[in-house]
């Protein structure tokens, strides 16, 4: 596995080079490779056309071909699947939407149906399938597969790994590995583990939507806190007498820029908030702006506080437009010139809607390729 992060992070070395990068001999690298060929993970390109004498060196890549991931979101009121190739390119997508009605039990067991198809597809296809990746709306204990409490969802302890394999196991699917974890812990891990080179470490991601979440990578791992419920950043107070919060308290993150919050405020649905943002609608756009300067407030203290490499927003309030966005960037902007400090990178997420579900399944690989 050491091997296939060398690779997937600078493509085209070659065994003389891993050799050189991991300290084994060239011996044991050539045999290490070929069984990684063998096995789907790794590709072989044409031979480099150097002018030297003696063996060209053989550029290696990550192989997108023979070997699938599987990543699922449990959103409020969706259910998404995706299936994936190990150079992150979405295959497949399966939708389902549920009602606030239904138990957690029945949507658990909609969400093992949608996952037993997608297995079928992708087995169909010939492809072989490496584990699947559940990203649930809120803190998860994530050695014993719980979701802890989602408030968005009403859910409490809810054993969501366990459920969804029994599902799974009842059509024959128990041999395949199974995690969960935060949608926006999964939703970083898919910015790094995707990603076409080396990545800036620390990573920020910043999920928005319904609620308001965060995850960090830093040197290859999430940062998860004592009990795995770092990130919690939709539940940062921002003023202390500020508007209610799901949770209870007041002045939240949350209950200024969360979706769900907006729409209240703004007296509509979320879906009419989406069309009277692509409409322009004035009183709608100075209510983003306003929400926006709040959102760089809270960029600006998670930024003084972790101090990350790159920061990146994701998740469907994204998709407001640039009254939001620009409003949060200028906001951001401002508190960082105020004292004379240069801004990290910050940029949209790399699946963009997908975010998430995708990075389920980076969630996998992550499993699998962890570091020692």
């Amino acid at each position: 596995m050491a091997l296939v992060r060398l690779v997937r992070a600078r493509p085209g070395l070659s065994r003389a080079e891993l050799a050189v990068e991991t300290g084994l001999t060239k011996s044991t690298v050539s045999l290490l490779v070929q069984e990684l060929v063998d096995e789907g993970w790794l590709r072989e390109e044409e031979v480099l056309v150097t002018g030297a004498i003696g063996r060209r060196p053989t550029p290696l890549r990550i192989d997108g071909r023979r070997l699938a991931l599987i990543g699922a979101e449990l959103a409020v009121g969706k259910l998404c699947v995706l299936g994936m190739s190990l150079d992150g390119e979405i295959l497949h997508r399966l939708e389902e939407s549920f009602s606030s009605s239904e138990r957690p039990g029945e949507i658990l067991g909609t969400l093992a149906g949608m996952l037993a198809d997608m297995v079928g597809c992708l087995r169909g296809e010939g492809r072989g399938l490496l584990g699947i990746g559940v990203a649930l709306p809120g803190a998860v204990q994530e050695a014993d597969g719980l979701l802890v409490v989602a408030p968005n969802l009403g859910w409490r302890n809810v054993p969501v790994r366990d459920e969804l394999l029994r599902v799974l196991g009842s059509r024959g699917l128990a041999d395949l590995p199974l995690w969960v974890q935060n949608d926006c812990d999964v939703a970083a891990l898919g910015e790094v583990e995707f990603a076409a080179g080396e990545m800036g470490d620390p990573l920020l991601f910043i999920g928005l939507g319904i609620g308001v979440g965060a995850g960090v990578v830093v040197g290859e791992r999430l940062l998860l806190g004592r009990r795995g419920f770092a990130g919690e950043v939709g539940h940062i107070q921002l003023q202390a007498d500020g508007p209610l919060c799901s949770c209870g308290r007041h002045g939240c993150a949350e209950s200024y820029f969360g979706l769900q919050s907006l729409a209240n405020a703004q007296h509509c649905s979320v879906p009419e908030l989406f069309e009277r943002a692509r409409n322009a609608d004035p009183e709608t756009v100075k209510a983003l702006q306003t929400a926006g300067q709040r959102l760089g407030l809270l960029i600006h203290n998670l930024w003084t506080t972790l101090d990350p490499a790159m920061i990146v927003l994701g998740g469907s309030a994204t998709e407001l437009g640039q009254a939001f966005l620009n409003s949060a960037r200028r906001s951001f902007d401002a508190l960082a010139q105020a004292a004379g400090l240069e801004m990290p990178v910050l940029q949209p997420a790399r699946f963009g809607a997908q975010a998430v579900p995708a990075g389920a399944a980076a969630l996998v690989l992550h499993k699998l390729l962890l570091p020692l």
